[in-house]
């Protein structure tokens, strides 16, 4: 694997080293070892699938709150998506800068979205499935999210309006 640390401190996008031949490719997508000596956090307690019927729906953003902030491992298995996450860390030198990277079936690639970071994405295509890798078991108490659309970050996302849930639709507006 390969581990490219994005301009948001901590968060990596990560791509697959395959090995080819006739049959195939091989690749691992996950290494313990690996993840330490990179400073992710390695923990996986919970895995989770999206799936998302529509070209244009839009899920975020949404992260823990302390004392369960999760760290995740996002990579899109069926379809694409675009992957947007926001570094809410008070104190740190990003502090409400986001970054939107394509993740797809096609370019393998993952993300790793460090605790303290809002999370979200929007299907660039119909039956779109993303495969999550947890660090943090859900906590419902715990759950938060920003508004997809908060000026404070001014998210640029690729479809017009956006397929939502009421839920997502109405989330505050950021309160540092």
């Amino acid at each position: 694997m390969r581990f490219v640390e994005t301009e948001l401190r901590g968060a990596f996008i990560i791509e697959l080293e395959p090995i080819e031949d006739e049959r195939g490719f091989f690749a691992r997508s996950f290494c313990q070892r690996e993840f330490a000596e990179h400073r992710i956090n390695p923990a996986i307690v919970q895995c989770n699938i999206s799936f998302n019927r529509r070209r244009g729906t839009l899920r975020g953003m949404h992260y823990q709150s302390a004392p369960h902030e999760e760290t995740k491992v996002v990579r899109c298995t069926r379809g694409a998506v675009y992957d947007v996450i926001v570094d809410l860390r008070r104190g740190s030198p990003t502090f409400k800068r986001w970054i939107g990277v394509e993740l797809s079936a096609d370019n393998r690639a993952a993300l790793y979205v460090p605790g303290g970071f809002a999370h979200g994405f929007q299907t660039l295509e119909d039956e779109t499935e993303i495969f999550y890798l947890m660090s943090e078991f859900y906590f419902p108490q715990c759950q938060r999210g920003v508004r997809w659309d908060d000026p404070a970050f001014a998210i640029r996302w690729p479809i017009a309006p956006p397929i939502m849930s009421e839920k997502d639709r109405l989330y505050p507006d950021f309160q540092p």
